[in-house]
């Protein structure tokens, strides 16, 4: 795999960092050998508390994107973090390829014998109440979720709100 770009955000990244990641981004390949490359930015701020480094990866497959980020106290076991999270997405990515294309699975190793796919366990129904964002993010806090869906009524479009880790609300709608 080739990373296509290397980003540091607030941060330096030295050539030992440059080293480790695209060491451990290479090892990759063996769980899913079509990756095409990979963007990774590496950020650093100080005043999230105990895990200020924080790195995200995009890899670009053919037919898909497969993405993660994850935080560490430093940018060294941010990287290890995203790159167990991206080998497990990875292998789900590639078992989905297979069960499209009908191909039956190779035969699993042990170690791999505790992971799952994941399954659709629960469906839930929501009354889409006309509001606005401030009032979705409100509902959405009072209920203690992460994401609420609404109809915001000031362009009357199905909308998501979400928290994001910095502690903001971000807003989904769809392009018109």
């Amino acid at each position: 795999m080739n990373i296509y770009q290397l980003i540091g955000r607030n941060i330096e990244i030295s050539d030992a960092m440059r080293t480790y990641a695209e060491d451990k981004l290479e090892r990759l390949d063996r769980f899913f050998d079509q990756i095409v490359d990979a963007r990774v930015v590496m950020s650093y701020d100080e005043r999230i508390g105990g895990e200020p480094a924080k790195v995200e990866v995009q890899i670009n497959v053919p037919n898909g994107i497969v993405r993660a980020e994850e935080r560490g106290a430093d940018s060294y076991a941010a990287v290890d973090l995203v790159a167990d999270k991206l080998e497990r997405q990875l292998k789900r990515f590639k078992q989905r390829l297979r069960d499209k294309r009908g191909e039956a699975p190779p035969p699993v190793a042990e170690e791999e014998t505790t992971e799952r796919a994941p399954a659709l366990v629960r469906t839930k129904r929501h009354v889409l109440r006309p509001m606005s964002a401030e009032d979705a993010a409100i509902e959405m806090d009072a209920l203690g979720h992460s994401f609420y869906l609404f109809r915001n009524v000031d362009t009357d479009l199905i909308s998501v709100i979400y928290l994001r880790h910095d502690g903001d609300y971000g807003l989904i709608e769809p392009a018109r």
